[in-house]
């Protein structure tokens, strides 16, 4: 196992009704501004037990940041916290409102040129303006680590940044608030959880055995909640365990000391910003190609993987492999997310586009072993067709 160094400082706050101790975590001066996407915080009455919990401070509401969210969006928040002093932000979303509020922290006090926070990858971040969550879609794990994505529209540029200012003080997580997603939603969710897991497992053996451990206990509750949380929606016990384990799968700790892979996302990113596919359907197209053309590479937690996740011991290795890859790849289809290119009408014209956007922004040594150049992307993606 790899020397490492572990912080996370997010308070928790889970539970049905866990929204009654909003108003104990943000000052009572504080001028918030709570940021939404689209309305079904205002439809499912969410909204107004959260403006309720904030009592007599000074509110003031931003809708509409994108699904993938937009720097032309947030830049108009961060116009609205400087031209009204607020002081505390409160993200009320999924991954997406709560990757933005993020954004919108660290650009308020930002000295320049905001964009300068993803093209530095948050490096340039020296601080941000408190923030707390509201989470309403298991998914991104956003609600508890200090990343996040944004796609600058102008130019179809989606960039990851990351920043220890950037940690929300707490996360507020009711699971009785996904009961009316779309089941669409809840897929994404179920798949984006996963693929966060295996980009942090599947590389190689190092060593690490209570985080592979970790791991594959996370991937094998994914795998039996999955379907049960489309079929029955308001079986509150699957759907806090679909929260805690989405929280669970990108908040540092599984990968903590462990090789990490994402390859897959920053493949699946440049899907997202050039076709508008969701993020975690770019991510089922390409996890499955992406084991195949490396599993010499991945070879030993493949095996691992096919053992322990799948209980998969017969047949010779390259045998078991073949099946582990197949059962990922039928897993995302039980929960009705397609995993070819050709499902989203893309042909050989998007491989070309997308190893075009990889070689624009630099990524051209991607992965565990950073051996996945523009050439072998490519494979990766006409595997996928």
């Amino acid at each position: 196992m790899n020397s490492f160094s572990f912080y996370n400082p997010t308070r928790i706050i889970f539970g049905q009704d866990s929204l009654s101790q909003l108003d104990s975590q943000i000052p009572q001066s504080a001028r918030v501004l709570i940021l939404l996407g689209g309305n079904s915080a205002r439809h499912n009455g969410t909204l107004d037990e959260v403006t309720a919990a904030l009592g007599e401070r000074t509110v003031f509401e931003f809708n509409g940041i994108e699904p993938n969210p937009s720097y032309e969006t947030l830049m108009e928040a961060v116009a609205l916290v400087r031209r009204e002093k607020l002081d505390f932000l409160l993200a009320v979303g999924g991954g997406s409102v709560i990757d933005g509020t993020k954004f919108v922290a660290a650009a308020v006090p930002f000295d320049g040129e905001p964009w300068g926070i993803l093209e530095s990858g948050g490096q340039r971040i020296e601080r941000a303006l408190p923030f707390g969550t509201v989470l309403t879609l298991p998914a991104t794990g956003s609600e508890m680590n200090n990343g996040g994505v944004v796609t600058r529209k102008a130019t179809q540029d989606k960039l990851p940044f990351r920043s220890q200012h950037v940690f929300p003080q707490f996360s507020v997580m009711d699971p009785t608030k996904t009961y009316t997603l779309p089941p669409r939603q809840i897929a994404n969710g179920v798949v984006d959880a996963f693929v966060h897991i295996t980009e942090q497992y599947l590389t190689y053996p190092a060593g690490g055995m209570a985080q592979d451990r970790f791991a594959e206990g996370l991937l094998q509750t994914l795998v039996e909640i999955g379907p049960r949380a489309l079929e029955t929606p308001q079986d509150y016990e699957t759907r806090a365990n679909l929260m805690w384990v989405a929280t669970l799968a990108l908040n540092g700790l599984i990968g903590a000391g462990v090789p990490q892979d994402w390859a897959t996302h920053m493949i699946g990113h440049e899907l997202t910003a050039l076709y508008d596919i969701d993020h975690a359907r770019t991510l089922a197209i390409v996890l499955p190609s992406l084991l195949q053309v490396q599993r010499e590479d991945k070879r030993g937690k493949l095996l691992q993987y096919a053992e322990r996740v799948w209980h998969i011991t017969e047949g010779d290795d390259d045998a078991r492999i073949d099946q582990a890859i197949a059962h990922t790849r039928a897993f995302f289809e039980s929960v009705g997310i397609a995993t070819r290119l050709g499902d989203y009408d893309l042909g050989p014209e998007a491989v070309d586009a997308v190893v075009a956007q990889l070689d624009k922004h630099g990524l051209t040594a991607l992965g565990e072993h950073k051996n996945i150049n523009l050439d072998v992307s490519r494979s990766i993606l006409n595997a996928a067709l």
